[in-house]
This record gives C-alpha cells, structure tokens and sequence, in this order.
C-alpha cells in the first residue's frame, strides 16, 4: 500500500552531515578538501545578524550568498543548503519543482535541523512568485534564471535524459520509469514490475557510485554502503543491484541518507506511465494522483519506498529467505523486495 508524503514533509530533506564552511588549506585538485574543527567552531561562535523567523529575510541571505551558477543534481530538483545560526544548524532549499516552475513558482524552505533529542523550533515554507520579488525565466532545456532585485542565479537542473539502463539489466516484463538521482550522491534506474506489480530502485553502477559495499554478516547476498547506510540485494537473474534497505536512523532525522522516495525522476517521466503504474499497484489511486503521483494540486505526493527502514543489519535477512523459498519462481522472487511483503510493520516506540 502506497502512503501519501505532504510536500512540506518531503520539503524537509535537508543536508545534515555536510557544512558550508570555507576549505582551510589549498584544495589541489584531485586532493579531498581539508576541513577542521576550528573552522566549525569559529563558525559556531560567528555573532548572528540574522532575523531566523523573517522568512524573507533568511530567503535573501540564501539566495545572495549563491554562486551566479548552480548545479542541481537530485532529480526532484531540490537545491540544499546549510548555515548556523547562534549556535544552531539550519538548514533549506530552494527548488524549481516541475509541477509549478513553469507557472513562475519558486519553492523555499527551512528549519533547524532536527535531532532525535530535540523538538523542531523553526520552521518555515514558502512559495514565492512574482509577487514576492522573484523572477523566474526558462533559458532553456532544464535551465532556469531566478532574478531577485539586481541578482540573477542560473539554475542547471540535471539532465540525465540520457542515462537508459544497459542491455540485459531489465526483465521484459518491468517498465523503465526514469533515472535517479539521490542526494546521497547515488544514482538509480526506477522500474515498475508489472508482474509483481512492485518498483525497484535499481543501482546505477555505469556512472560514479561514491560508497563503499560490503556483505552483510547474516546474509551474503546484502550488500550494504559504508557511507550510505543503503543496503541492496544481489540479483541472482541478472547482474544487478536491487535498493531494499534505508537505515532507520537516518530516516527519523532527515538526512542525505534517508532513501530515494523524495528524488522521483521528474524531468523526465513519460506521459502518464509513473500515474499508470502507481495506479496499477494500488488501484484506489485512481481519479486521485496526476501523472508526477501529486494530490491536492501538488501538496501531497504518493511515497514510492518498496524498501524497508531497518535498524539493525540482522532484519535485511528476511529478504533473503523469502528469495530463497521462492527459488525459481521469478514473480515470487521479485516479490520478496517490498518491504511490506516480507517484514511485519514495526510496532510503535
């Protein structure tokens, strides 16, 4: 069953581990950058000059501290980013949303980032037009220039319209909805099983995968990332990664690593097919969603999250038993990697 994700939750998936700080030694290229704890700490002590709860005035600060050019590499088009305030981090994004931005809607957000010790104090979400100051103009193919006042910042959404999966990484009967494009830094091909009637995030490893893997202790065929948290089962039909795993501690803060429900490939849906196939899996969607899964004129979107939110590496070991019991059976086997066919649902804390 698909759960529905309000846009001003999703709208909180924020940078958590990275910061925003100066390097503090000459970054030489090919060197990774060299960060230390003065640095964080002298940034920590900074005297604030900033009205936190003045959304216009914190979207003024973010916007003016922008580069003329930015990149936005998730596929939801979310541009993250971080700042501390008095001793507190925050952190936001900008997001030129494919649902609005052509309308002239430029999404803005922002809060403290959340801890599991300590309740949310600020925040903030706005849409902002015209109206408000901001200007936005199509230059072209998936680029975009925001103008506030007498600054312009061109937006370079990621276009990856043609990243296709390789030959033989695709049963026939599993539809390519789109590539993905997490903001953990990992990329994915979405597929719709059409016989199991189930996606799959499945990982992209033609491009640059920055992570680690190594095999679960209670199941060989898991693989998990060092970085990530991610963990993936080892297709025995094809050569292939299949997503079933988010660690849940990363969930509950909202982090980097919280799984690629919120990076859906936007850009580049197909008419209808991802509303179809959301549909397909859960008839009584119909007359509900349009065709990016939006309900409510864009303010809930249906959740694509086949995979389970484990604590511990020992739970991922239910996936494997269920391939296992289904041995050559193919619809059975694909079956086993959503979460909600395999693990009971965790009771409440």
């Amino acid at each position: 069953m698909n759960l529905l994700v309000t846009f001003r939750a999703v709208a909180r998936v924020f940078v958590v581990w990275m910061m925003v700080l100066p390097a503090t030694q000459g970054h030489a290229a090919g060197l990774p950058k060299f960060e230390t704890n003065q640095k964080q700490l002298e940034e920590l002590n900074r005297a604030g000059g900033l009205d936190i709860k003045d959304v216009k005035a914190v979207f003024s600060f973010a916007f003016n501290a922008l580069s003329p050019d930015v990149r936005v590499y998730p596929t939801e088009n979310y541009y993250y980013f971080s700042f501390y305030h008095e001793g507190i981090k925050f952190a936001g994004n900008m997001r030129l949303d494919a649902f609005d931005r052509d309308k002239g809607v430029l999404h803005f957000a922002y809060f403290n980032a959340f801890t599991r010790w300590n309740e949310e104090t600020t925040s903030e979400y706005r849409q902002l037009t015209v109206a408000d100051g901001v200007k936005i103009k199509q230059l072209g193919k998936l680029r975009y220039r925001v103008t506030v006042k007498d600054k312009s910042v061109v937006f370079h959404l990621n276009d990856l319209s043609d990243v296709q999966p390789s030959k033989g990484l695709i049963n026939d009967w599993e539809e390519y909805i789109g590539p993905v494009y997490d903001e953990s830094g990992l990329q994915f091909f979405l597929t719709y099983n059409k016989n199991s009637k189930l996606f799959h995030y499945i990982l992209n490893q033609t491009s640059s995968v920055p992570d680690q893997f190594s095999a679960g202790r209670s199941a060989q065929s898991v693989q998990i990332g060092g970085r990530t948290g991610f963990a993936f089962y080892k297709d025995k039909f094809l050569d292939r990664l299949i997503l079933i795993g988010v660690y849940d501690g990363n969930s509950m803060v909202n982090n980097y690593f919280d799984g690629p429900f919120d990076q859906l490939p936007d850009n580049f849906l197909k008419g209808d097919q991802l509303q179809k196939a959301l549909i397909d899996e859960s008839p009584e969607l119909a007359g509900q969603i349009d065709r990016f899964g939006n309900t409510d004129a864009g303010k809930s979107r249906v959740l694509v999250a086949p995979y389970l939110y484990f604590s511990h590496e020992s739970e991922l070991v239910v996936f494997s038993e269920c391939a296992e019991k289904a041995d050559k059976d193919k619809t059975a086997y694909y079956a086993c990697f959503k979460a909600e066919n395999v693990a009971p649902p965790k009771s409440a804390e």
